[in-house]
């Protein structure tokens, strides 16, 4: 399993899958994935919750997800593996499936952070595992005060060699809205003078819940889809590298779709 971390590309293989997450993949899967933060947020508690737990603990999300008959295809790590500096990955938010998964796809590559949402980091139990992260959070309420944080928090890693991962987009969603899409990523990474990396991705394979965001139906039939484009550097105002990104994004989900 450890392949989706060390290789540029990965598809998961033919294999069975177990008959049991197959058959029930909702029931499984949630079971795997409880199991899986809350020995990682104990471990967080302790100070013990390290980059490679963090991988480890993003490999297990992975294989849960297999087990049901979910298949990945991860594609382009190379834009990123061969960079000589710390970067700003910029993508589109479909589920919680890739705040899981993105760890082990990237940090055995560079270190990473996230830009999230505060009350990430004030969810019972999970957020032990988020602040030893170190993420940029925001409030989603103020957007003066949001972008400041993001900006001089952003700056401030990337100076530390960490790269950052932000989400454009408001809230998580299947349909791509260009106009939903915020230039902070953008404006973030002309401040640092730092490269971007678009990232593609389809993750409604782990659906939206409709009580709890979070807890969303397991759709094993939908493939899951990850590219990383080549990076971008940021001239002028930064407005057609907007756009570039954009386009990324939007072809690879008509390809997909």
């Amino acid at each position: 399993m450890e392949i989706i971390a060390k290789t540029d590309n990965y598809i998961t293989p033919d294999k069975k899958g177990r008959l049991l997450a197959k058959n029930f993949p909702n029931l499984y899967f949630y079971f795997q994935t409880i199991k899986i933060v809350l020995k990682a947020a104990k471990l967080a508690q302790k100070g013990l919750y390290s980059d490679d737990e963090w991988v480890k603990s993003s490999l297990k999300i992975v294989t849960s997800l297999e087990d049901t008959g979910a298949k990945f295809v991860i594609t382009g790590k190379k834009h990123f593996i061969n960079l000589d500096k710390p970067c700003v990955f910029v993508a589109n938010h479909m589920s919680t499936l890739e705040t899981f998964v993105l760890p082990c796809i990237v940090q055995p590559h560079r270190p990473i952070t996230f830009v999230v949402k505060k009350n990430l980091v004030e969810m019972p139990v999970f957020k032990h595992i988020m602040i030893s992260r170190d993420p940029i959070t925001v409030t989603r309420e103020n957007p003066r005060e949001d972008f400041k944080a993001v900006i001089q928090g952003g700056i401030e890693r990337l100076k530390k060699g960490i790269s950052i991962f932000i989400f454009p987009q408001t809230t998580r969603t299947t349909a791509f809205d260009p106009k939903k899409f915020n230039t902070i990523g953008v404006k973030l990474a002309r401040k640092a003078q730092v490269p971007i990396i678009p990232v593609a991705l389809k993750t409604d394979a782990w659906g939206i819940g409709k009580w709890i965001k979070d807890f969303g139906p397991i759709s094993p039939q939908k493939t899951v889809y990850f590219t990383f484009g080549p990076p971008l550097e940021v001239k002028g105002n930064g407005k057609n590298t907007h756009q570039e990104i954009i386009a990324f994004i939007s072809e690879n989900l008509r390809k997909w779709s």
